[in-house]
């Protein structure tokens, strides 16, 4: 289904300058020949970054993160400016390359994981069946060095053609900041068009549309008693949110995609007590926006169907980020990547994903975005998370050619 946004002039202009270059059989030796000698330098930078604890809100290890990323974009000739934001515990790195040509083209990663202090120590990067393991191999380290090498092969190229391009590091993609959405909305406006460098998909894809992200919390008041003695006397909270949970869960719809699973439950803190509080927590994910109303109405107008009488029953919606709806730019986009990744004889896979990213701000303000530029990898957020090491070279291959494809508009 494509959907569409209001569009700046520049955009619009974008979008018609779109045009689809003839791909020859070929690959471009020299980007292809330097993507793969860089391979076993890309792969040491990974190492490098997998070994550092980084997960949301992790001050030490965010910063050694960014340091070493700002230390290899000063080495290719950028700009570098922090972006403090408090929430992050940490800073985001915008950085910027000037060059001879009209495009500005945004590059986005993100520094943050979602694993623990301790896990890179526990389960270090090692390579087993041609697969890298560890701590945020894929989502996002593998990002990070896919941008970072095709920039490199570019350099190595002497390529200029572009007016500019920023590389911008989100320290809180994990979590989400005021701040740091703010930031990636504002820069993306005065771009032509966003690549995002989240994983490359398991069947070597790339993501044309992602679901948005909302909390729905279900808040319970009861009355606490004696749960031995006198129970009759309470209003148990944790039995009205149970309530709550199985008859708002069912408020998802497998049509539009939209889902809301309950994953936090906490009530009550002693066994002989009738709980007087209880909360309730649920993933909302939905591809159409409008559908985050629909939940939120229904929400309230479900709930108040309740179980144990005499409990008060709030509902709320938290909202997050915003669904990232295929396009007709997208798909432009898509036809050059697939040009580009068949002059290697490889054949990207075009998919959606129920996972909410930093894209979805990009295309929110109409900047043409694809996403899923980094390494192929799967079993993201898991302590199985892996990096498929012969995707090394043909992701950055893509990357540096796409660059040089958009900097023709």
């Amino acid at each position: 289904m494509l959907f569409t946004f209001p569009r700046t002039l520049l955009a619009a202009t974008l979008a018609l300058s779109f045009s689809l270059p003839a791909y020859s059989a070929e690959p471009h030796k020299q980007i292809q020949q330097q993507a793969e000698q860089y391979k076993a330098e890309a792969l040491k930078l990974l190492e490098r970054l997998v070994n550092i604890d980084s997960g949301s809100g992790y001050e030490p290890g965010l910063t050694q993160v960014r340091d070493i990323a700002v230390d290899e974009l000063k080495q290719l000739g950028f700009t570098i400016e922090l972006v403090p934001d408090k929430a992050a515990n940490n800073s985001h790195v915008v950085a910027t390359l000037k060059g001879t040509g009209k495009a500005k083209i945004l590059l986005m990663a993100h520094m943050d994981t979602v694993f623990k202090e301790g896990s890179a120590a526990e389960r270090p990067f090692h390579i087993k069946d041609g697969r890298a393991y560890g701590p945020g191999v894929m989502d996002d380290k593998g990002g990070i060095v896919a941008g970072i090498y095709a920039l490199k092969v570019l350099k190595s190229q002497g390529f200029k053609d572009y007016a500019q391009i920023t590389f911008l590091l989100d320290a809180s993609e994990e979590t989400g900041s005021d701040a740091a959405s703010e930031l990636i909305r504002n820069t993306a406006k005065g771009h032509d068009v966003t690549l995002n460098l989240e994983p490359g998909r398991p069947a070597d894809g790339l993501v044309v549309w992602r679901k948005g992200s909302a909390t729905a919390v279900v808040e319970v008041k009861g009355k606490a008693a004696h749960a031995g003695v006198a129970p009759e006397l309470g209003r148990n909270a944790a039995m009205e949110a149970a309530h709550q949970i199985l008859q708002l869960g069912k408020l998802g719809d497998e049509d539009k995609k939209t889902t809301i699973n309950f994953t936090v439950l906490k009530a009550g803190d002693r066994t002989n007590v009738i709980p007087d509080q209880a909360t309730a927590k649920a993933d909302v994910r939905a591809a159409l926006p409008e559908e985050f109303d629909r939940i939120e109405k229904d929400l309230a107008r479900v709930s108040a169907n309740k179980l144990i009488p005499e409990t008060e029953v709030k509902t709320s919606l938290q909202r997050g980020l915003p669904p990232m709806p295929q396009t007709a730019e997208s798909d432009k986009l898509v036809a050059i990547a697939q040009g580009i990744y068949g002059e290697l004889g490889r054949k990207l896979t075009i998919e959606g994903s129920g996972g909410a990213a930093d894209a979805s701000l990009s295309a929110g303000v109409g900047t043409p975005t694809l996403d899923g530029f980094g390494i192929v990898g799967g079993n993201i957020h898991t302590a199985e998370e892996y990096a498929e090491v012969e995707s090394v070279a043909p992701r950055v291959y893509l990357l540096s050619r796409m660059i040089m494809e958009l900097s023709k508009r």
